[in-house]
């Protein structure tokens, strides 16, 4: 069965998209490729058991496991030595991806704080939008009660548009609440 953002997108987006830009075939509309999630552990790289707590937030939140990313190369600045844990990351992809950002967008992001919307400046040059979420208790399968710590995650949306244009239209249809740029 189809999720209903990714039939919302089959349905509405690309015909839209098409509209806007004058694509001439729908294969030609921009589409979410991947989502991937990053939790950096910082100064618990040492301690196995609030590592472990990490990686079930994450799987909870993501409904995925997590793999465990260690540094490539040493940082004396960070304490950082070659091998050790700097975090920890998930990426999503087809149903599970679309099932997160439905979630993400009607029920995680109205949980924050002081919300205003998204900044329209976070783009990259590969056409990917980030997001720096400072609280992973705005997902509601986390238990406020039983968090140790609160942790800060990153959340990258890729897409495969040619134009950051392409791509901030495409996220603005999904649903995501993006600022208008002035």
């Amino acid at each position: 069965m189809e999720t209903r953002l990714k039939k919302y997108y089959k349905e509405t987006v690309i015909s839209e998209m098409m509209k806007k830009f004058k694509f001439k075939n729908s294969m030609h509309v921009p589409k979410i490729t991947k989502i991937i999630l990053n939790m950096g552990v910082g100064r618990d790289n040492k301690d196995s058991k609030l590592i472990e707590i990490a990686q079930k937030e994450m799987m909870l939140i993501s409904g995925q496991k997590p793999v465990i990313t260690r540094g490539k190369r040493s940082i004396s600045g960070f304490n950082l030595r070659k091998g050790d844990i700097c975090g920890i990351m998930v990426t999503l992809r087809n149903d599970r991806m679309y099932e997160f950002l439905d979630r993400l967008i009607t029920v995680a992001l109205p949980r924050v704080r002081d919300f205003s919307g998204l900044p329209a400046n976070s783009f990259s040059g590969q056409n990917s939008y980030t997001i720096g979420i400072k609280e992973q208790v705005i997902f509601p399968e986390i238990d406020y009660n039983i968090v140790n710590k609160v942790r800060g995650l990153n959340l990258t949306i890729c897409t495969n548009s040619k134009k950051i244009e392409e791509a901030r239209e495409l996220l603005k249809l999904m649903g995501l609440p993006i600022q208008e740029t002035k």
